[in-house]
């Protein structure tokens, strides 16, 4: 039997318990609230580090992947059940793929109520595009070159995940990329540096939002760090071996941007950069990241990276993976298990420094009081938000709008498109026109199967047309669920028949073809670019009985369709577009939805040409010489040109440019103006580019690069002035050694709808 003097203490314990901010347990300085320390965030971090041992320190730098279903039966033995006591004993400061408010809370509970200083977890999730309702893959919100319209979808985006417990996003990807055989171009924003710079800061904009404390707001990930675009051969996870001038110039800048907006946190890429993999290279991660560019939030290791640098030669065990990673400046070890297992050892043996463990340990803290999690460590565990704001009409309503934005129209001959909306036989074809499951795309991981609405469902909302469907073909055979890779129909083309039948009687055939969603993304590059499978065999067919077609791309990365182009009318690149892929579609085959994209990479004509980009340079032999002569920079089985260039896209009307004028402002300001007319049927939308050329510099300059855009939307018959200022920040770059010039000079101006511009003029750079 308890006193009463006894059950008077149970009861104020239990008060104090639940009033503080991390229900601390009784333990050395267990006295102090951390929530109530009035000082500063650095202070309270600075506290709180003082409190904990090495141990907890450098569990602070420890994330594993959820490990068990939480809410049911604890582990018991194995990897499980070792983890399970490093999450009881404060060994753990972040876990990964744990989802839904259920889930996190237990975790979290775990973390603030049974550990000893009642540090809380930061729940880290891979939401790319969208975490259960899907937006376009990012290549294709790249294709908009809307920003707002990228924001938003990045905002809703991280609503939606806090509703389900999760507080960090491993993205934006701002790997520039120009190598459409690498997967994951697919993640990223493309080729060009200036138009990825705009777009990593737009996300992370949407993802952080003014205030990082909010639910529903997560903290962001500028990833990888760095290079790992430039993966040799595309083949991903491979060597990257570039100049200085590449890295500083192509590489670099969006990552800064993203450090200058504010972005909370870094990870570290897989591949090697001068013969150092990046997670143990303190060039990238102390020297730039740290020191020069004063990011200070925390890096993050990719996954199990620290122990693959063993096999990269780079590390001989899991000890010294260790070592190299914290020295060099990775903060966080992702399902390595080698901070948690050697660190503390290294620290006592005087091999590693612990304050380098108080630095990294001081910025994982740092994060975590930001999100607020401190204050309200359960504040992600709203079970009626989660129910409320998850597949909402709001984020069902942004996704639609970033998809209709996120297609181009490549191309259209004799005005085929759009489609009449009464008095049409349609024949759709294509196993992509019914799916539900490929549009969602890669990077998709909380999304349901079956949840897009499908090509078909979208064209059927236009009943007055009459629309017959055959599929053709499969594209993919077997399980296509994530990871596993997709296996492609490369022989079976026992409905083509059916196919070929119903594209005879039909006014026109609306054929949608391309990749798998789970074609392209982390781990699924490709040597060929052309359609999959038997899917070209079939266009062919059916292009032999019915020559008015309009051919829809289903696909992740920019593809070699130079037979399609010179046969096919009409070709619109509709990507992955999630959710809402199948209605954005059809409103703009409708022309309910007038195109407005532009691509954010380069289309090849033959994959042999890759990479390939706009903003090349010239060599020492790039005019055509003499006739018959072979000894300039050519192929001789192909043209240099793109099938498409960067920043093409038709509208389904026409803009015309004029009166392209310069005029220096100041000794180090040009103001570029120019006149766009509307001059076709109907209202659109051009954004309009403007690149530069550096004629002659102390290192040599691509012919053309991207240094401004604008969108303008115009009435049929109406013209608007475009104007651009350039200042030093468009018209310098770095040199080798990572100092930003701008250098006087002579430069040329482009300006136009695509990359391909259409007008020309000069300034001098005094």
């Amino acid at each position: 039997m308890k006193t009463d003097l006894e059950s008077l203490y149970i009861a104020l314990f239990t008060l104090l318990i639940l009033f503080s901010c991390n229900n601390n347990q009784e333990g050395e300085d267990s006295d102090k609230n951390i929530a109530e320390v009035s000082e500063s965030i650095d202070n309270k971090v600075a506290d709180l580090l003082d409190r904990m041992t090495l141990e907890e320190k450098i569990g602070q730098m420890n994330q594993y992947n959820g490990f068990w279903d939480v809410t049911g039966p604890t582990p018991e033995a194995g990897d499980a059940a070792k983890k399970y006591e490093h999450l009881k004993k404060g060994y753990v400061g972040s876990m990964l793929n744990v989802t839904g408010v259920d889930e996190v809370r237990a975790v979290q509970k775990i973390a603030v109520e049974e550990t000893r200083l009642g540090i809380p977890l930061i729940i880290g999730f891979d939401v790319i595009h969208g975490y259960k309702t899907i937006s376009p893959i990012p290549l294709a919100e790249a294709a908009s070159w809307d920003l707002e319209a990228i924001k938003k979808s990045a905002e809703v985006a991280a609503k939606e995940a806090a509703a389900a417990g999760i507080n960090w996003t491993f993205a934006p990807m701002v790997d520039i990329s120009r190598d459409a055989r690498w997967g994951r171009v697919m993640e990223g924003a493309g080729e060009d540096p200036f138009l990825g710079s705009k777009i990593g800061v737009a996300r992370v904009k949407g993802f952080q939002g003014e205030d990082l404390s909010l639910p529903s707001t997560i903290a962001a990930c500028a990833k990888h760090w760095a290079g790992y675009g430039f993966a040799e051969s595309g083949r991903d996870y491979n060597t990257v071996d570039i100049g200085t001038s590449t890295l500083n110039n192509i590489v670099f800048p969006p990552f800064k941007a993203c450090s200058e907006v504010g972005v909370k946190t870094f990870m570290n890429s897989f591949n090697e950069l001068n013969g150092i993999p990046a997670t143990g290279n303190a060039y990238l991660q102390r020297n730039i990241l740290k020191d020069k560019w004063k990011f200070d939030g925390f890096v993050v290791s990719d996954w199990g990276s620290i122990n693959e640098m063993i096999a990269h030669g780079y590390a001989r065990d899991k000890k010294q993976a260790a070592e190299l990673a914290a020295k060099a400046g990775s903060d966080m070890d992702m399902e390595s298990y080698a901070y948690v297992d050697e660190l503390a050892n290294l620290v006592r043996e005087g091999t590693v420094s612990e304050s380098l463990i108080d630095d990294a340990v001081t910025r994982i803290l740092k994060v975590k009081f930001e999100l607020g999690l401190f204050d309200e460590p359960y504040r992600y565990c709203d079970k009626e938000r989660e129910e409320t704001i998850i597949g909402s009409e709001e984020i069902q309503e942004t996704v639609l709008d970033m998809a209709k934005k996120s297609i181009v129209l490549l191309k259209n001959e004799n005005n085929i498109l759009p489609l009449k909306k009464q008095g049409l036989r349609i024949a759709l074809i294509g196993a992509l026109a019914s799916d539900k499951t490929s549009p969602l795309g890669s990077w998709r991981l909380a999304a349901d199967d079956s949840t897009a609405v499908s090509v078909m469902e979208g064209m059927l909302q236009y009943k007055e047309n009459n629309l017959e469907y055959a599929k053709g073909a499969d594209v993919a055979l077997g399980e296509t669920s994530f990871p596993f890779e997709v296996k492609i129909n490369t022989t079976d083309k026992s409905e083509f028949k059916r196919a070929i039948g119903i594209a005879k009687n039909a006014d026109v055939v609306v054929m949608v073809l391309g990749e798998h969603g789970f074609q392209s993304g982390e781990g699924r590059s490709r040597t060929s670019l052309d359609l999959p499978g038997v899917q070209q065999a079939l266009l062919e067919a059916v292009y032999k009985v019915n020559k008015n077609i309009v051919l829809v791309l289903n696909n992740g990365r920019p593809l070699a369709i130079t037979w399609a182009d010179k046969h096919i009318p009409a070709i619109v690149e509709a990507w992955q577009l999630g959710t809402q892929s199948g209605n954005a579609i059809a409103q703009v085959l409708y022309g309910d939805y007038n195109p407005s994209g532009k691509l954010p990479m380069t289309f090849p004509r033959d994959v042999g040409q890759v990479p390939i980009y706009y903003n090349y340079k010239n060599t020492g032999r790039p005019v055509i010489p003499a006739p018959n002569q072979v000894f300039w920079s050519h192929y001789i089985d192909e043209s240099n040109t793109p099938l498409y260039p960067f920043g093409h896209g038709l509208s389904y009307t026409s803009f015309s440019y004029s009166n392209l004028r310069t005029e220096t402002l100041s000794q180090n300001e040009i103001k570029v103006s120019v006149d766009v007319k509307n001059v076709g049927p109907v209202e659109g939308k051009e954004v309009v580019q403007l690149y530069i050329g550096d004629l002659v510099a102390s290192i040599t300059r691509p012919v053309k690069e991207l240094k401004g855009f604008e969108m303008v939307a115009l009435d049929a018959n109406e013209s608007k002035t475009v104007t651009f200022v350039l200042t030093n920040k468009e018209l310098g770059f770095y040199n080798n050694e990572g100092v930003f010039v701008t250098e006087p000079g002579a430069f040329k101006v482009f300006v136009g709808g695509s990359s391909d511009t259409v007008l020309e003029s000069g300034f001098e750079l005094k």
